[in-house]
């Protein structure tokens, strides 16, 4: 009984060599989309902030929130960046 749990626990290395043992293609695809959600997402808080600051508003009200906004994507640009 003993080899048979000693032979899963083998398997089981091997297994978890194998798939911690990524090719070089893999790990530039990875890469790439890593690259590609970070460019992304700074498109998406740009966008965002352009939205912002192209909106015109009379209301202390709104004008407050979307400064807080403003603040809030400026951040998370830094933070990215």
């Amino acid at each position: 009984m003993a080899r048979g749990w000693e032979s899963k626990s083998v398997e089981e290395q091997l297994a978890n060599q194998q798939a911690e043992a990524k090719t070089p293609s893999e790990r530039a695809r990875q890469a790439s989309a890593v690259a590609a959600d970070k460019t992304r997402r700074l498109q998406a808080l740009e966008l965002q902030r352009e939205q912002i600051l192209n909106e015109k508003t009379s209301s202390p009200h709104r004008r407050a929130a979307l400064q807080a906004a403003l603040n809030e994507i400026e951040e998370q640009l830094r933070q990215i960046s």
